[in-house]
């Protein structure tokens, strides 16, 4: 197999310009053995996060570096970001959670092992994990996070261990940057600070990514954005990691609430807004594929991207589950699921073709309310997250997700909520929901946000470019004027689930 260097990760069509990497249903231009590994890895692939769940299991406690956004928290079942979790795990009770939710989700489709500290801090414990989890469940691809500090060490064994899919989170290649971000590193029984750690940091994160493209595993690179530190240089940090064979590049807005006890939160470094991470990815994006629907999961997530089942499967509750692994049974869900894959992009096509020879230079963003599957299927009230659209007359481009507290409380809503929810995608022009009701909807018509619920439990594209094409009649028939938006906040704190 050619090394996914010589890919430079993805490759942008002559036509549209439009980078390619496997985030549509078909394979595209990617080789064969490329779109094997990414067409329903939900991580790697947009379109497959609608469909295929993955899992984490928190078998790495300990970390070699320490960062200003980070503080690991164990116990702790109210937060969503990494380095959080629930409890620790052994490997031996890992692949057994591996298989309990193998059973339960079908759709299952990746173990990633992402921390709580760093996996190749914590060698012993992670590869014994992916040992036990390749034999038992042969099926589930293996994925591994890190911060790249030991990667080089471990190139060996990645390889062996039938990892197919490593991603590194890189916040800079200019070591006065990384001093700002990590206040010290520990390699080779020494500790290291300032400027000296983040050059030996990043050198070894360039050199471990070579080596993994070279040896034709997929690599996909996070950086955290943090306004007025590494925001501008972000897009150099996209040309190094592109110039080596990264995969995908996602640039992930900074998380620093007070309340995380993390450097960054306490000082009040601030994250970016909405406008300032779309445009930084917007500015990134070239042969190089940016992911842009990461939820920065949890060390121990588990389920589709935006939701956490991982209170289904406590230890106590496991050992009372009778798990029997039907590979089978997997495989015959998951031939369903491609099937409504295909359903969906052809209903999304079909729309589209309407659109032929349709020219406007309009674009705006939408909201949608969803559970997965690619539809419309998710009351207003319920939400805990939106998924954003840009619609143009080329059709309808995921860009990113915003997270809510959810407005139902006990079947009333909250009105502070809404408005904070109303601040999170001011900057769409409408918001797609399977049901609404009369006072959240009556808010938002004020706001210059309509609500739409014509299209409740249809495909999401397609039902975003039927309104499009909708609105751009209206336009041109001067029954209202298309105007900009402002921005929107991305959510800080810990979210408040439905009680």
């Amino acid at each position: 197999m050619k090394p996914a260097a010589e890919y430079k990760g993805c490759r942008a069509s002559a036509n549209t310009g439009q980078a390619s990497c496997g985030s549509q249903a078909g394979q595209g231009d990617l080789p064969i053995e490329i779109w094997e590994k990414v067409k329903n890895h939900p991580c790697y692939s947009e379109e497959a996060h609608h469909h295929y769940a993955r899992m984490h299991v928190a078998v790495a406690p300990a970390c070699n570096i320490q960062c200003n956004y980070c503080n690991r928290k164990y116990d702790c079942a109210n937060e969503s970001r990494p380095g959080v979790v629930s409890e620790k795990l052994t490997p031996e009770q890992a692949v057994r959670k591996v298989l309990a939710v193998a059973t339960t989700i079908p759709q299952l489709t990746v173990l990633g092992i992402a921390g709580p500290g760093d996996p190749l801090a914590n060698p012993a414990k992670t590869f014994k994990t992916f040992e036990l989890v390749a034999k038992a469940a042969p099926d589930i691809k293996l994925c591994l996070s890190t911060n790249g500090l030991a990667l080089p060490d471990h190139i060996d064994t990645i390889a062996g261990s039938k990892i197919d899919h490593v991603t590194i989170t890189i916040n800079m290649v200019d070591p006065e940057i990384g001093a700002k971000i990590y206040p010290w590193i520990f390699f080779n029984h020494k500790r290291y600070t300032g400027i000296d750690a983040a050059r030996i940091l990043t050198d070894r994160q360039l050199q471990g990514l070579e080596m993994l493209s070279e040896r034709g595993i997929l690599c996909k690179v996070n950086s955290v954005m943090i306004p007025n530190i590494n925001d501008d240089h972000l897009v150099e940090v996209n040309k190094a990691v592109k110039s080596r064979g990264a995969f995908l590049h996602n640039i992930m807005p900074l998380i620093s609430a007070p309340e995380h006890g993390t450097v960054f939160g306490l000082n009040g470094q601030r994250g970016p807004t909405a406008w300032e991470l779309k445009a930084l990815q917007d500015a990134c994006e070239g042969e190089i594929k940016m992911m842009r629907h990461c939820r920065q999961c949890r060390a121990d997530a588990v389920g589709l991207l935006g939701e956490d089942r991982s209170a289904e499967f406590t230890t106590d509750q496991l050992m009372k589950m009778d798990v029997q692994y039907d590979l089978k049974m997997r495989k015959g869900y998951q031939d369903g699921v491609e099937d409504e894959r295909a359903a969906k992009v052809a209903a999304a096509q079909k729309e589209l073709t309407e659109f032929a020879g349709e020219m406007s230079a309009i674009t705006l963003l939408v909201a949608v309310a969803t559970k997965g599957s690619g539809l419309i299927n998710e009351h207003f009230g319920h939400a805990k997250e939106f998924q954003v659209y840009e619609l143009s007359t080329s059709g309808a481009k995921f860009v990113g997700h915003r997270r809510v507290d959810v407005y139902c409380q006990g079947g009333y809503g909250e009105e502070d909520r809404l408005y904070a929810i109303m601040g999170g995608i001011h900057d769409c022009h409408a918001v797609f929901v399977s049901k609404i009701g009369g006072c959240p909807k009556s808010n938002l018509i004020k706001a210059g946000i309509e609500p739409v619920d014509q299209y409740a439990h249809e495909f999401i594209e397609k039902s975003a470019i039927a309104w499009f094409k909708s609105y751009l009649d209206k336009v041109k028939r001067g029954e209202i004027q298309h105007e900009q938006r402002g921005d929107a906040a991305i959510r800080q704190g810990s979210r408040i689930s439905a009680a």
